[in-house]
């Protein structure tokens, strides 16, 4: 009897300490990116970056939309802002447990806040994260104050911190980057593999097809639910800890610690097998122009309607027609 004692004093002693640890990794990273660890936020008159104090906090319960920025900061000088190379919005529902992902093609062309009308991925540039999430959160009719920014570095990091991602590449990549003496240069082969942090970077960021855009943000959300589905792996949870040490320097939101505490727990429940992944604008819902370059004029009411349709709980939804006929990223 004493032996299973000693044993169970032990086994909590251990559960004790790894709850711990495991915590004060989160507790420390979740502080750490609240850092202007990627771009440095612009003057309080030139659109500073929101504060995780000045945003509601979360209740768990209502509908939370998260705007991801990958971006390149290749060549920045002088604390300048970085271009956007990706922007994704997430759209989490806590009751149904479902997350919908809305690529925004990078030429959409919008009215940026206080700027005029440009490119949406001009946003983060003319006033960083802050006014990125107003320009889509006018674009989109959805709240938008919550954001998480990382670059090309940090996107491999998570990669190869969580073991590489299997994926199915659909067809052989290839492009030389001129710039960074082809540092990022592409080169895949067709098929199912493990991809590492360099492989998934290259298979996100390939652009070369007949489709261009349309294919590349479907390639993106595409693995992004890759990589929510590998996170729920135990092998993976148990790896936490080192996860976030490793891609700390190289994200930055303004999330607060309660509010990603109350995501993390949501985030083990949610159904990460089929999530809504839809590009925005939907196909039939733009006209191109050549008013600033080649850019895509968005029709925003469509838009808005498209979204608040694709977002209503199936029991509420009468008409799927719309959805059924522009989920599709790629040109028919």
């Amino acid at each position: 009897m004493r032996i299973w004692k000693r044993m169970l004093l032990i086994v909590l002693v251990v559960v004790a300490v790894s709850a711990g640890y495991y915590g004060y990794s989160f507790y420390q990273f979740a502080q750490d990116i609240q850092e202007p660890n990627v771009i440095t936020p612009p003057p309080p008159d030139g659109g500073a970056a929101t504060k995780a104090a000045e945003i509601p906090q979360w209740d768990g319960n209502d509908r939370v939309n998260i705007l991801l920025m990958g971006v390149d900061r290749r060549g920045m000088k002088n604390n300048g802002l970085p271009r956007s190379d990706s922007m994704m919005l997430v759209s989490v529902d806590p009751v149904t447990k479902r997350f919908d992902l809305f690529s925004i093609l990078r030429d959409t062309y919008v009215d940026i806040p206080g700027n005029g009308s440009s490119r949406i991925n001009a946003a983060i540039v003319d006033g960083g994260p802050e006014l990125a999430m107003k320009t889509v959160s006018q674009f989109t009719g959805l709240p938008v104050d919550r954001y998480v920014i990382t670059d090309f570095e940090g996107f491999k990091a998570l990669i190869d911190a969580v073991g590489g991602v299997e994926l199915d590449v659909e067809k052989n990549m290839y492009y030389h980057d001129p710039t960074d003496k082809g540092v990022y240069d592409i080169n895949l082969k067709k098929g199912l593999q493990q991809l590492d942090g360099n492989k998934a970077l290259q298979y996100v960021r390939f652009r070369h097809d007949a489709t261009s855009d349309y294919t590349r943000t479907e390639r993106q959300r595409k693995l992004l639910a890759a990589v929510a589905d590998q996170m729920k792996k135990g092998t993976t949870l148990l790896q936490l800890p080192s996860i976030l040490k490793e891609v700390t320097p190289y994200v930055q939101t303004n999330i607060s610690t309660m509010d990603m505490l109350k995501l993390s727990a949501l985030g083990l429940n949610l159904n990460t097998q089929n999530p809504g992944q839809y590009q925005l604008p939907p196909m039939g819902m733009f006209r191109e122009s050549h008013r600033a370059g080649s850019v895509l004029v968005p029709d925003v009411d469509q838009v808005q309607a498209f979204i608040q349709e694709t977002l209503e709980p199936p029991s509420t939804q009468t008409n799927t027609t719309v959805e059924d006929s522009t989920t599709s990223s790629t040109p028919q």
